[in-house]
């Protein structure tokens, strides 16, 4: 085990934080931190939906919706653009870059240009998030060798205003031209053609090994102290994809919530928090049991987290205790995350829990009463109580090792 944690914190953690903070990869990550408030706005409808069952001569409110959460691809492309010129330190070229980046998208949907304009208004929503961040990389990486070529840069006879413009100009028409030249003249579907290369990781995705995976792997590397909002760009896109399925599936039902057949949604995950009880890895039954500690350094420390971790946001105990690349409790966090979902797959599987056909992003609601205010399904509170009693039952073995360890510690400073 000692040389493991060696090598996970010697080797693997520094080229890993390496690795996450490349610009490249850290502008796709903070598009998705950027993406999600606009994708809330939306899930406040499926919210204001229940209040509306209560009370029905409320107004129909989902155009919210369909303006937000079912633009989602259309203003990610946005994102990735501007964000990719931001951590490439091209600022002058961020709004441009972003507007330019959503142009090239919208030209990849295949508009069709008669009397009126027609398109495949589905391709604006979450499903379209892949090729969203391609087109976004592609768009940034011309705007970033253009930058390179410092086109008039010391020129002393035309103005400065107009050098600024003719570098917003010339990136901006090689990607508009580049995007007509493939899909108009050469006929070529380039949202068909990248769907098409992810299409094996999203139905990976879609199965329970997908479903596990996604959820281990980030309490794996959080576990490590990493930052997971990178893992979000491969996550992302497959969860919301799930999501916009099921609320398809739901719609086309007339509403039938029992229609939604989508595990694997974002959802799932977050709304529910189940597999993530108290935030990912299940720390919220960590906390329960330092507040029952005999250790005085774990109970204080349980009291101050309890707070966070029944609105699921567990960096205070995760850092604080630490779980943090602690061999201890580290193993007991990768085992929830193994656990949990595979529970959770074979209770909906069975249709023991209905699965959630909502966008609602937002993972700081207790577990488990955002599902239920959406859903109505009241037997998510027994399964919580199930949930809650085996990460019990995972966490309390290594829990006792760690804390003899901090008594035997507490008693030699005394």
């Amino acid at each position: 085990m000692k040389k493991i944690m060696d090598w996970l914190e010697n080797s693997f953690s520094p080229k890993m934080n390496k690795f996450v903070q490349n610009p490249w990869v850290a502008a796709i990550s903070g598009s998705m931190m950027k993406i999600l408030p606009i994708i809330m706005v939306g899930a406040l409808i499926f919210f204001y939906n229940a209040i509306k069952s209560w009370v029905p001569f409320l107004p129909d409110l989902g155009g919210v919706l369909t303006y937000t959460f079912m633009l989602t691809s259309l203003i990610l492309a946005f994102f990735v653009g501007n964000q990719i010129m931001e951590k490439l330190d091209h600022p002058d070229f961020a709004l441009t870059g972003g507007i330019c980046s959503t142009i090239v998208f919208f030209i990849s949907t295949c508009p069709q240009f008669n009397d009126v304009m027609s398109v495949d208004s589905g391709r604006f929503g979450p499903s379209g998030m892949f090729v969203a961040i391609v087109i976004g990389v592609c768009t940034g990486l011309i705007y970033h060798l253009y930058t390179k070529l410092h086109v008039l840069e010391d020129s002393t006879v035309i103005p400065d205003f107009v050098v600024g413009w003719i570098n917003q100009i010339l990136p901006m028409f090689a990607c508009v031209l580049i995007g007509v030249l493939l899909t108009n003249n050469l006929g070529i579907d380039l949202y068909a053609a990248i769907s098409s290369v992810f299409a094996p990781l999203q139905k990976l995705g879609m199965t329970l090994p997908g479903f596990v995976f996604m959820i281990f792997i980030q309490a794996f590397l959080y576990s490590l102290g990493i930052s997971t909002w990178f893992v979000s760009a491969f996550t992302t896109p497959i969860l919301m994809a799930g999501t916009e399925m099921n609320i398809a599936a739901v719609a086309a039902a007339g509403g039938d919530l029992t229609a939604a057949s989508q595990i694997v949604c974002y959802e799932n995950v977050y709304l529910l928090a189940l597999a993530t009880l108290g935030g990912t890895g299940c720390t919220l039954t960590l906390n329960v049991l330092m507040l029952m500690s005999k250790s005085k350094t774990l109970k204080q420390l349980g009291s101050v987290c309890i707070g966070p971790s029944i609105f699921n946001i567990n960096e205070p105990i995760v850092f604080g205790t630490p779980v943090v690349y602690n061999p201890i409790l580290m193993v007991p966090m990768w085992i929830c995350s193994i656990v949990t979902p595979i529970m959770l797959w074979m209770i909906q599987s069975a249709k023991l829990l209905i699965i959630p056909a909502a966008s609602v992003t937002t993972g700081q609601i207790p577990a488990p009463f955002g599902y239920i205010m959406v859903t109505g399904d009241w037997r998510a509170l027994i399964w919580l109580v199930v949930f809650f009693a085996v990460t019990y039952l995972i966490w309390l073995p290594f829990f006792k090792v760690y804390e003899k360890q901090m008594l035997e510690k507490e008693a030699s400073e005394a």
